[in-house]
This record gives structure tokens, C-alpha cells and sequence, in this order.
């Protein structure tokens, strides 16, 4: 808490924005025999290794074997789900700009599984109203997303980025990919996702003022610093 209030202290006071972390990390290689794709529906990609990116503290490493997605919340049956299990689930994939409140953007395929599908496993029960997405580097729960835009814009989390898995500095096991919404919202690294009724809930970056709905024609902040 008290990194998040000095961290709001900065971008009210201008000195800090989310740019402040972006960088354009070395690219890991492709494991063997996955090959980056270049185009997809005649669009050109843009290259892994050439899209910014941003993390609130460095890359984040999850171990494959070790690793679980935590289900839980406001549903009548939590779920536990390995890296497997994720792959297990129809595959989709989605050509999808991502687009940073900066100003910056690229353009990818994006490949995984439905998000609701998951959360229909759980059982969500119908007081639930917004999905909390818990990640390895804000444990207090990093953004939100309210479960009408997810089912209404058939979101995916993508264990796959241009063909290839998912980079650890992209945010592997997986990144949501929020269409429509600024990047803050695209969570990455997620240990756990809490259905919740707090409607109002407000995650790292919509603490510090950003749009809670951060719809990439809207505002960027709720209220201006």
C-alpha cells in the first residue's frame, strides 16, 4: 500500500506515468519448433521483439510446472487450473491491437482460450459482477474487469502471442486480452481471477486515477490530476 500511495503521489505530481516502465525488452526465443508468425487475416504483425511493453516491477518468472490459476470469488465451485488445463480449453485467436494510454500501440494475433468459458467451469454465481485479476507483481489485485464486457466482447486470455507461447516479458502464462480497453486493463502474469459483487473496485492504476472503464476512445483519467 504504501508503494502504491508514493507511486500516486508521482503521477499526480506529473513526475511519473505508466511510460516510465516501458521499454522494449530482449525478445526470448521462440521455443523449439514454434515459428513467430508475420501476417494474419492479410494483416502485417508487429514483431515481437519490436512492441513496448511495461511491468510495475520487471518481468515477472512463472514456472510452467508449478504454476495455477487460483478461480475463485463469488462462484459455487473454485477452481485450481495447471498451465495444461489452460491449454486443454478451446483454443481462439484474435487479431487485436493493443493500445497503451501513452499513445503507443502494435498490432498481434492473439490465441487462447475464451475467458467465460473458464469462469463458467467455476459455476459464477449471479450476484457476481466484475472479475478482479490478481498477478505475481501486485498481489492486491492489479485491475478488473466487469463480467458483461467480458462475455459481450468474447475476451481471451492468450497463451500465445504472434504463434509463439507467450514471453515471460509479455506476461506468461498469459496476458487478458482486453479489446477495446487500454493496456493497464491487458493483465499479465495472473496467479488468480476473483468474481466479486465491488462493482467500484479499482486495481494499481485506476488508483492512481486512470479511467476505471479505460476504453481507448475515452478519457484517460476519471478526473484530470
Amino acid at each position: 500500500m504504501r508503494l502504491r500511495m508514493v507511486v500516486i503521489g508521482l503521477l499526480l505530481a506529473g513526475v511519473l506515468s505508466p511510460a516510465a516502465a516501458c521499454a522494449r525488452p530482449a525478445a526470448t526465443p521462440p521455443p523449439g519448433g514454434e515459428v513467430e508468425a508475420t501476417e494474419y487475416q492479410g494483416v502485417k504483425l508487429t514483431p515481437i521483439a519490436q512492441q513496448l511493453n511495461n511491468a510495475l516491477a520487471g518481468t515477472q518468472f512463472i514456472s510452467r510446472d508449478s504454476y495455477r490459476l487460483t478461480v475463485d470469488g463469488v462462484v459455487h465451485k473454485p477452481l485450481s487450473l495447471s498451465y495444461d488445463d489452460l491449454l486443454a480449453y478451446p483454443q481462439e485467436s484474435q487479431l487485436t491491437d493493443l493500445d497503451c494510454v501513452e499513445g503507443w500501440n502494435f498490432t498481434a494475433k492473439w490465441t487462447g482460450p475464451v475467458l467465460t468459458t473458464i469462469l463458467d467451469d467455476a459455476g459464477v454465481q449471479p450476484e457476481a459482477k466484475v472479475a478482479i485479476f490478481y498477478t505475481a507483481d501486485d498481489t492486491s489485485g492489479y485491475t478488473s474487469l466487469t463480467l458483461d464486457y467480458l462475455r459481450d466482447n468474447n475476451i481471451i486470455i492468450a497463451l500465445k502471442l504472434n504463434d509463439v507461447t507467450l514471453p515471460a516479458e509479455r506476461g506468461f502464462p498469459f496476458q487478458v486480452v482486453a479489446r477495446g480497453k487500454f493496456g493497464y486493463k491487458w493483465a499479465k502474469w495472473v496467479t488468480r481471477i476473483e468474481l466479486s459483487t465491488q462493482e467500484d473496485f479499482h486495481g494499481y492504476w485506476e488508483s492512481a486515477g486512470y479511467n476505471n472503464n479505460a476504453d481507448i476512445n475515452g478519457p484517460a483519467f476519471e478526473t484530470e490530476p
